[in-house]
């Protein structure tokens, strides 16, 4: 019987351990922290047990929905609230957008999102596409060759903020919008809305996605052979015979298979002398550091409905606006299990930090929640003070997915697949949602399989 070690326990960790222990090996998975579930955790805010992570993933992506099925947990999917912009001084509704790239010009300019010249310039399109197969371009290099500069200024980089915490400007087309792609060398740039009975874009976990790693551990540890062990750094990775050694501070793991399903950073370190090329491309991929603060406000406090009952899910927030927020989700008004565990509370939250920003969140806790209530109170006129706040912060959390992102992959992988037993998987590598997360785990582990 094989031995597997997988390093890290995210999801990523996760879904590689219960597939190598499913095609029979005996896994050992090594987590340098004190728990499971990477970037899915949960926190309590006045009692109120909420995600502090990742919230939501894409329902029409099938990897996490099937995931989460398997195990047993039941699915939810956000309320009909919508979500706004947060410029021109006004919250503002979102138009039909592809990250950002607008698809309804009518209800774009119906927002008021752009200035009347943003708006002129929108409609004026000029041709966009890439220079040749597999040529790759930043998104705001196309979206603003086709629709000025506002539009990626007030649309585009409020939407890759969220996910990336990046910038338009160095995010790349192929890795994070590749149906961008054809889509913008077409004459008439538009796809028709979802049809009535669409499957939800977007699924959750009732309770939280936080219980989808929680489970997932709990299906681990009911299979023999299979242990999670905690508070195990990983120092050192070397090969010997047709296997491979792990170091830990408390010694010594021998191992046929080996998975790293750690970030960019610690797997270059750990293939240095093991795969030096990957090594050195790992290397260069950069991380944006981000701040979660959540909090709980009395549904009865004065104007605290008045100011946040608007049918809204929450806020994104152009950088050019110059705000400390990024961005705010109105947990209960986008999730009903979040409404019904407040139970006259209100809990929402704000983010915090962008892709070479880490010096704005360098302050202590407190600031952070007073810059989240100021830019709250400027945003929607609330002016109650929270029951509770909680601060997360996510150091390093997500990887930047920058022009030449899938070549550099694909080298990675290359590199990696040139030693025998050897696998990488994660956010660092096809998408950093959880349904690509999990993808890149099973493909991880098919490799070493067959």
């Amino acid at each position: 019987m094989r031995r597997a070690i997988v390093v890290g326990a995210g999801v990523a960790g996760l879904v590689a351990a219960r597939d190598l222990a499913e095609a029979g090996a005996t896994v050992l998975v090594l987590e340098s922290s004190d728990r499971t579930g990477g970037k899915l955790r949960s926190g309590s805010v006045a009692g109120v047990t909420v995600d502090v992570g990742a919230e939501a993933m894409l329902h029409r992506r099938p990897e996490g929905t099937a995931l989460a099925t398997s195990l047993g947990l039941p699915l939810v999917h956000p309320t009909g609230a919508t979500s706004r912009v947060w410029t021109r001084g006004a919250l503002r509704p979102l138009p039909r957008t592809l990250m950002g790239a607008p698809l309804d010009l009518g209800q774009l300019e119906a927002s008021g999102i752009l200035s009347p010249e943003g708006m002129v310039r929108a409609r004026h399109q000029f041709a966009a596409h890439l220079d040749g197969e597999g040529h790759d371009e930043s998104v705001a290099h196309l979206v603003g060759t086709r629709f000025g500069d506002e539009v990626v200024d007030r649309l585009v980089e409020p939407l890759l903020g969220g996910v990336y915490a990046g910038q338009a400007r160095h995010i790349s087309v192929r890795s994070a919008v590749p149906q961008l792609v054809d889509l913008i060398a077409r004459p008439e740039f538009t796809l028709p809305p979802p049809p009535a009975g669409a499957p939800p874009v977007f699924a959750s976990v009732d309770g939280g996605m936080w219980r989808l790693p929680a489970v997932l551990e709990a299906d681990l540890a009911g299979r023999s052979g299979v242990e999670v062990r905690y508070d195990a750094t990983v120092t050192a990775v070397r090969r010997t015979g047709s296997g491979f050694v792990v170091t830990t501070p408390a010694g010594e793991e021998p191992a046929d298979l080996l998975v790293l399903a750690t970030p960019a950073a610690p797997t270059s370190r750990l293939l240095a002398d093991l795969a030096p090329d990957a090594a050195d491309e790992l290397a260069q991929i950069g991380y944006a550091s981000v701040a979660l603060v959540t909090f709980a406000f009395r549904a009865d406090d004065p104007g605290v409905a008045e100011a946040l009952e608007i049918g809204a899910s929450g806020f994104l927030v152009p950088p050019v606006d110059g705000r400390r927020v990024k961005a705010s989700t109105f947990s209960f008004a986008k999730w009903d299990w979040v409404r019904a565990a407040g139970d006259g509370l209100l809990v929402l939250r704000t983010s915090l930090g962008r892709f070479g920003e880490e010096a704005t969140l360098q302050v202590p806790d407190d600031e952070l929640v007073r810059a989240s209530l100021a830019d709250l109170a400027a945003a929607t006129g609330l002016r109650a003070a929270p029951v509770d706040a909680v601060v997360q912060r996510w150091g390093g959390g997500l990887p930047q997915y920058w022009v030449g992102h899938a070549d550099r992959v694909a080298r990675i992988r290359s590199a990696v697949a040139a030693v025998p037993g050897l696998a990488v998987c994660g956010a660092s590598y096809d998408g950093v949602g959880i349904p690509a997360t999990i993808a890149s785990a099973h493909a991880a582990t098919a490799a070493l399989l067959t």
